[in-house]
């Protein structure tokens, strides 16, 4: 257990509790999160995770700027929370399985990555995860419990007990997200 890994579990915490409340907030602390799990992931040799970090940064500050422009826009506290179709969330699967299989396939011949096809999985599912909370579509938190399942593992078989014990956390707190926003949705139907 690393100072980087402590850090990254408390503001990890911190960023998705903010999130659930959809609190802007939560996009600049998850911003200092994904720089330091980076670094994280970089050094236990999950390179499709430490890419994900990155991937993460630009995806938060997207997420950043959304919610503001549309809070400002709809005068709203942020933007409402919205529904993805049938026909686009299997298509969202049927993708993200295709870029598993790629990527991992890519990790496993290239990199000497440790579990690339299951870090592969995670990579690719969280970025369609965090691409919907971003854009504050409520699907983003089933997705979420999926990715977060197998990231409790990986990362437990990598000896990061203490990033599984986050991402055991984060699990529950994707429950808790799913049922907050379907009834702020409620809500505002």
């Amino acid at each position: 257990m690393s100072l980087g890994e402590i850090i990254g579990t408390l503001l990890g915490v911190i960023g998705v509790g903010l999130m659930i409340r959809q609190n802007l907030w939560a996009w600049p602390v998850g911003l200092v999160q994904v720089a330091v799990y980076a670094a994280v992931f970089y050094e236990a040799k999950l390179y499709s995770d430490a890419l994900l970090q990155i991937a993460f940064f630009l995806i938060q500050a997207y997420g950043w700027w959304h919610w503001a422009r549309s809070a400002h826009q709809a005068a709203h506290s942020t933007a409402p929370v919205q529904r993805v179709t049938a026909a686009a969330l299997a298509g969202w699967v049927v993708a993200g399985a295709a870029a598993t299989a790629g990527w991992g396939w890519f990790m496993h011949r290239t990199t000497d990555a440790a579990l690339p096809w299951w870090d592969a999985f995670i990579l690719v599912f969280s970025l369609i995860a965090q691409w919907g909370q971003a854009r504050k579509v409520l699907e983003n938190w089933p997705a979420w419990l999926v990715v977060n399942t197998v990231a409790i593992g990986v990362y437990w078989v990598k000896d990061l007990r203490l990033t599984s014990g986050l991402y055991l956390i984060f699990w529950l707190m994707a429950l808790w997200g799913w049922r907050e926003w379907r009834a702020t949705r409620k809500e505002a139907e």
